[in-house]
């Protein structure tokens, strides 16, 4: 199989770190005969040469514009010289000229300001769009059209992807590896890399506390403990419970500390749990469903086609060879404990 081609386009002004991340992360991934399931180049917008980057160091690029017309997928990295994209919301001459290189159907995705490239392309005319929060109102001001989010650490719609600032480029890069080849393959590349295998796409940017302050209490031994029991049936009154506070006082300081509601959060960890099991396991959907704990196949067929926008079985035939297996019939409400809404994370399919 052929290598997806991930091109990264280097502007001068690039950020070094977001500029990395796309290497790092699809650099990692191999099949099981450890064939490379990804091909990483970095590309400018001018002949193979320097570029200089926010820091004191400028990098050599050995690819020019002409490397965007052999990806599959293109990504742009946050820069602080945009000039008159960032300025007046047009592209340059040099820029657009590249950007035409680009096949048509080509995955497109930008880190931090890098949406304001794709939104100076009209790529994102009508469509949702993050950036970094300090960049949302005025991306919003200079492009009308685009519907943008200042809440949210990436947001996939479908062939065009958009994050957040900085670490939010690693999520928005393991969300399309998981995306492309399933739970485990993304996981193990975050283990590598030492990081979190997965925050969801909706998942706050700026959490109120993002370290505890140590004299007070935190919801870590709650998550914890939840964590251990996500095949029964557990209510808000019980995670309050194992931190000594009143569910009030717990809901308002797990928000502040994770992001989202305790509800959201159990959602997306069991919705976790059930895509590694129909990878992983031969188990039949409605044992998936009660170890992941849904309680009911019906139950986790609507949380995982709310999630990821497909069913179990389509989804174990995607991401499991000799899939299909199991039984998707079902019926019921759920667990009947804390529930809440995962955010769309777009369409789940092999690379182009």
């Amino acid at each position: 199989m052929k290598p997806h081609r991930v091109v990264v386009l280097a502007m001068d002004g690039v950020l070094p770190f977001e500029l990395g991340i796309p290497h790092r992360i699809f650099g990692r991934p191999k099949d099981a005969e450890g064939r490379q399931l990804y091909d990483v180049v970095t590309c400018s917008i001018r002949p193979p040469g320097p570029v200089q980057t926010d820091a004191d160091f400028a990098i050599q690029v050995e690819h020019g514009p002409e490397a965007l017309a052999t990806a599959d997928t293109v990504i742009v990295p946050a820069s602080y010289e945009l000039g008159p994209v960032f300025e007046q919301g047009v592209l340059t001459d040099r820029l657009a000229a590249a950007l035409a290189h680009i096949r048509p159907g080509t995955r497109l995705a930008s880190i931090c300001t890098g949406v304001y490239v794709l939104a100076a392309a009209g790529r994102l005319d009508g469509r949702p769009a993050t950036t970094h929060w300090a960049d949302a109102d005025r991306l919003q001001q200079l492009f009308p059209q685009v519907r943008v989010d200042p809440d949210v650490l990436f947001i996939d719609d479908g062939d065009v992807l958009t994050s957040a600032g900085v670490a939010a480029g690693l999520d928005l890069c393991l969300h399309m590896v998981r995306r492309d080849h399933g739970t485990a393959v993304a996981t193990e590349v975050a283990r590598r890399t030492v990081v979190p295998p997965h925050r969801d796409g909706g998942q706050a940017q700026y959490i109120h506390r993002p370290v505890p302050d140590p004299q007070q209490s935190t919801t870590t031994s709650a998550r914890t403990w939840a964590l251990g029991r996500l095949h029964e049936p557990i209510q808000l009154r019980d995670m309050a419970e194992q931190e000594a506070m009143s569910v009030r006082t717990f809901t308002r300081r797990f928000r502040e500390e994770v992001g989202v509601s305790p509800g959201q959060w159990l959602t997306q960890q069991r919705v976790e749990r059930a895509r590694h099991l129909l990878e992983s396991t031969g188990l039949s959907v409605d044992q998936v469903a009660h170890d992941a704990g849904f309680g009911t196949a019906q139950s986790m067929r609507q949380h995982l086609q709310t999630a990821l926008g497909v069913t179990p079985t389509a989804y174990r035939r995607t991401f499991r060879a000799g899939g299909g297996v199991g039984d998707e019939a079902g019926g019921g409400v759920g667990d009947g404990g804390l529930d809440g809404s995962a955010a769309r994370h777009g369409d789940v399919g092999a690379p182009r």
